[in-house]
Formats: C-alpha cells, sequence, structure tokens
C-alpha cells in the first residue's frame, strides 16, 4: 500500500532535478561520510560535514536510501521536491549505485 501511496505522490509531485534541489538549497555536489558496520550488520553513517547527521541502514540499498533522507532532512527540503539526489555512495573502493523501484514520467 505504502508503495501504491508513493506512486501516486510522486505522479501529483515529480522530482524536481536533482541539480536544481542541491542549488536551491544549498546542499554541496558531494559529502564525506563516515561508515561504521555494527556487530548485528547494520551500516551507521555519520558526516563531519554535517554535525548531528546521523542514519543507518540494514543492506546498501537502504544506505542509499538513508542517507538521501537524513540529508533532505537535515536541508529542510521538502518530500515534494526529492527523494534521491545522491544516487551513488562510495564505500570503501565500492561503488554502490540506487536502484529505483519505482520510476515517475510525465509525458
Amino acid at each position: 500500500m505504502r508503495d501504491v501511496f508513493h506512486k501516486i505522490f510522486r505522479l501529483i509531485y515529480p522530482h524536481k532535478d536533482s541539480a536544481l534541489v542541491k542549488k536551491e538549497y544549498r546542499l554541496p555536489n558531494s559529502l564525506s561520510l563516515n561508515f561504521h558496520l555494527t556487530p548485528d550488520g547494520w551500516f551507521v553513517v555519520t558526516s563531519p560535514e554535517l554535525p548531528g547527521l546521523v542514519t543507518q541502514a540494514r543492506d546498501h540499498q537502504e544506505l542509499i536510501v538513508m542517507i538521501n533522507d537524513a540529508v533532505l532532512t537535515y536541508f529542510d527540503v521538502p518530500r515534494k521536491d526529492a527523494d534521491i539526489i545522491y544516487d551513488k555512495v562510495t564505500y570503501g573502493n565500492q561503488e554502490i549505485h540506487y536502484k529505483a523501484k519505482l520510476q515517475t514520467q510525465l509525458n
């Protein structure tokens, strides 16, 4: 049900271009992130550039979603403007790319 609501929401409020959102809300183009893997397998992420920013995730895909959620909340970006601004994360020598579940497109 949540996915259906999100899809309808995105049909009404399509994502803004990420470059425009970064400019409008003064988001950095890239972030330095600190990753910590807990003994029970959770990723915990902080940023030395954004004091107080902390998030956690169970897996790589959720990690990107949660980092975006934390950063967008930190900069007070309204949910109607964007969900994902940073679509890839570099973790050590590994690059993690976001794979969207829902796509919205206006014709």
